[in-house]
């Protein structure tokens, strides 16, 4: 039997993609969610057009390949966040 997180969500452990309010996005592994924000583990974050390539490129790139874990450890609060999903349902 593993460990259970009941109180982290439904996203706890899943590698995710965090759009915010602006041209960043974030992709990495969900620790929790809640109504403050999200803490994302191992992850890694691109502005569009950051070193040529667009946020749907560096998107593909993630979902294609993973990403490189640059971040190890954000908090990224909920008045900054304008979605969360799965990455593979990006």
């Amino acid at each position: 039997m593993g460990t259970f997180h009941d109180d982290k969500g439904e996203l706890h452990g899943i590698t995710v993609l965090v759009r915010t309010n602006g041209p960043r996005i974030y992709v990495g592994r969900c620790d929790h969610m809640n109504e403050a924000g999200i803490l994302l583990l191992d992850a890694d974050s691109h502005d569009d057009g950051q070193e040529g390539q667009s946020n749907a490129q560096f998107l593909e790139n993630a979902k294609q390949w993973g990403h490189w874990p640059r971040i190890k450890a954000i908090e990224i609060p909920a008045k900054d966040i304008a979605e969360v999903t799965r990455l593979g349902q990006a």
